[in-house]
């Protein structure tokens, strides 16, 4: 064949793949030429530039942004959802976005610990269905209480094995314990052991933030405050991680001897490889500051107005 005739059964051919959307055997058929032929074809006409491919993602990544936080903050990375002119669906596409880096991450991971909270429940809403049986996840601390939200803690870890089509363990027991002889007693139980065993053993977490009103809206915690962190002015606390307060510096603002949280010590979570912190409230950056600060997350999902907010702070 011609050069022009050779360059018409290339557009021809891509016309028939690409837009009329032909399996290779009814190609072979309509044209008389081989699979293996048409195969060659489509490739040569991507290679001489007869069809171009461009994948149109409906998330973008601010770099910019990205750097600047690296530079402040180098222990940690960042993944920041640029803004775009879709003010009515800005939280679910960050939803969606936090999903797909949080499951890259997850990617090649067995044990999996995670929190709760409501930005937690709609990322994994948002997680793409994958089948992986040895997949397991957990809770790592008692719940948070709200055992009749589904964002409650025992749930969320159901709905994320729900998603992975996989295995998953719960902690029936509350996020604080006061009395520290109940507390080790209670991690000996047989339906507490297995899981908090497990718990050491973790490759990555995902978590919220909390905060004082996180205490607030629970009555139990709030009428006992001064209980549950002694010693510690509820004024002083910028956020709760892992169920901990800290200080703005991110220094934790009680002892271990003082540590009411029922699940691994904190020092066995900071142990875990991969801890990714997800945000999506503005009201949250002087708490994710002092998170950030204390190097409690080694990975962190956020969206512009956070990042930006969060940077002009610093």
């Amino acid at each position: 064949m011609v050069h022009g005739e050779s360059t018409s059964l290339l557009v021809d051919l891509a016309q028939e793949y690409y837009l009329n959307h032909l399996n290779l055997g009814d190609i072979s058929k309509k044209y008389k030429i081989s699979r293996y032929k048409i195969s060659k074809y489509l490739q040569e006409a991507i290679d001489k530039k007869i069809v171009t491919i461009n994948i149109s993602s409906p998330f973008s990544r601010s770099h910019n942004l990205e750097d600047k936080l690296s530079l402040a903050f180098p222990n940690a990375n960042f993944y920041i959802l640029k803004n775009t002119d879709d003010i009515a669906h800005q939280n679910d596409r960050f939803y969606s976005f936090a999903a797909k880096y949080l499951q890259d991450l997850i990617d090649g991971k067995k044990l999996i610990g995670l929190t709760w909270g409501d930005t937690i429940y709609h990322v994994i809403d948002s997680f793409q269905t994958i089948s992986k049986n040895n997949m397991l996840f957990t809770q790592f601390m008692g719940g948070n209480g709200k055992n009749n939200s589904l964002a409650g803690t025992m749930r969320m870890v159901q709905k994320a094995a729900n998603k992975y089509n996989s295995q998953y363990l719960t902690i029936d027991a509350p996020l604080y314990i006061l009395n520290s002889a109940v507390r080790q007693q209670l991690g000996l139980e047989p339906a507490i052991k297995p899981t908090l065993t497990v718990a050491q053993k973790l490759d990555l977490i995902f978590a919220s933030i909390g905060t004082v009103d996180s205490i607030n809206s629970i009555d139990t915690w709030r009428d006992n405050k001064n209980l549950l962190f002694p010693n510690v002015d509820s004024n002083s606390i910028a956020a709760l991680i892992y169920g901990r307060p800290i200080n703005k510096d991110g220094k934790l603002l009680i002892t271990e001897d003082n540590d009411k949280v029922f699940g691994i010590k904190l020092a066995q979570v900071l142990e875990v490889p991969t801890r990714v912190g997800i945000v999506n409230d503005k009201f949250k950056t002087n708490s994710l500051k002092a998170v950030l600060n204390g190097n409690y997350f080694t990975d962190v999902i956020l969206n512009e107005p956070i990042a930006q907010k969060l940077i002009t702070e610093l």
